[in-house]
């Protein structure tokens, strides 16, 4: 892992429903993996660590470009909001279910988003 991450995750399930906040933290330096997940309020900080590194540089850095073509479809009223740090640059993302290719986003990060009902992108 190449270094730090301190992401803080706001999901709410539908408009006006109670938000969920969750918090990853992994630090490197630190002798075992339980302990460098120390903080995490995530109900799987290793799934979620695992995730983020496989999916993070993509879904919190690189802007979809404009005239990617994406289907139609509605995957459910679920926003999420990320912030923090990831390897030392500052995230501020946010995640839905409004076409296909948000869907699949979501998707890949889901076990950053608690694994609350609406969480999985599953309607």
């Amino acid at each position: 892992m190449a270094g730090d991450v301190d992401l803080t995750v706001r999901l709410t399930e539908a408009p006006g429903a109670p938000e969920y906040e969750f918090r990853l933290v992994f630090r490197t330096g630190t002798a075992a993996q339980a302990t460098a997940l120390e903080g995490s309020t995530l109900p799987d900080p290793g799934a979620a660590l695992a995730a983020v590194e496989l999916f993070g540089d993509e879904a919190f850095f690189v802007p979809r470009p404009a005239d990617m073509m994406c289907t139609q479809q509605y995957g459910g009223p679920q926003v999420a909001v990320v912030t923090g740090t990831f390897h030392g640059r500052p995230v501020h993302s946010r995640f839905s279910l409004t076409d296909g290719c948000e869907i699949a986003r979501w998707r890949s990060m889901a076990p950053l988003f608690g694994g609350t009902p609406g969480s999985t992108g599953q309607t």
